[in-house]
């Protein structure tokens, strides 16, 4: 089933999807896979499972720490694909990869894509990626059934967002706001007005991320977006209240789907 269909046959279910988030590697493996569990519990439908990386420029300062963590833990390649080929065959929620281009030019586009498709990623986010510096890493995605997951932005004129759209696959994923994640967002009408201008120029499954914190920001996007994206807040559950409480959250926001 390719990542659009198995978005879809969920929507019909409930009006609205929820996605969360991990840094793989922090603040362990260990809690990474306990994070899962948790995920699975709650009912998750999509899990962006992060590679640490040293420059994380979409990153606020929570997401800027678990990466500098994780790589000074000494987490490696392996590790993050083995995580990710576990969680394929334990859980069922969508699986897919986040990060920065650079560890995909080091890797390979080849290496890269092959190594995502054989643990069992349905796609992949690349936060500093251009529509127009992505064919060669398309190419090599398509001919194994992986989709690269473009990111519109509210500073998007009505032809970027088309521009954006075009040859896009998967889902959308629409940035709340200007700036790296972690603030909180106010979902006011000009949130709702932008979401509608790329709902305008996509026909795909519509997310929207950064900034989303609680289980109200939730369901007030029903009717709006197809999913909801969950990153910082659930990190800072984790840290504060432990795996019961990060639990209990996840709860409160899936049940804000329904």
């Amino acid at each position: 089933m390719t990542l659009e269909a198995f978005i879809r046959s969920r929507l019909k279910e409930r009006p609205l999807l929820l996605m969360t988030h991990a840094v793989v590697g922090y603040p362990s493996l260990d809690a990474n896979w306990q994070m899962l569990e948790c995920m699975q519990a709650a009912g998750v439908d999509l899990v962006e499972l992060q590679l640490p990386f040293s420059e994380p420029i979409a990153d606020g300062p929570a997401f800027i720490k678990a990466n500098q963590t994780a790589l000074t833990g000494g987490l490696h390649w392996d590790d993050y694909f083995d995580l990710l080929a576990r969680a394929r065959r334990e859980f069922t929620f969508g699986l897919l990869f986040m990060g920065y281009y650079n560890s995909i030019f080091r890797m390979g586009h080849a290496a890269f894509c092959e190594r995502l498709a054989t643990a069992g990623a349905g796609g992949f986010i690349v936060a500093d990626l251009p529509p127009e510096e992505a064919s060669g890493l398309i190419r090599e995605a398509q001919g194994r059934r992986l989709d690269l997951i473009r990111l519109m932005a509210p500073t998007n004129s009505p032809a970027r967002l088309k521009a954006i759209a075009n040859g896009a696959s998967g889902f959308v994923y629409c940035v709340a706001r200007k700036g790296v994640t972690g603030r909180t967002t106010e979902l006011d009408e000009g949130v709702i007005t932008y979401v509608r201008r790329c709902r305008a120029a996509t026909r795909l499954p519509i997310a929207l991320g950064f900034g989303i914190r609680s289980s109200e920001h939730v369901a007030r996007l029903k009717g709006i977006a197809d999913i909801a994206i969950v990153g910082t807040a659930g990190l800072e559950a984790w840290e504060w209240k432990g795996r019961a409480g990060f639990a209990a959250f996840l709860a409160e926001l899936a049940g804000a789907t329904r």
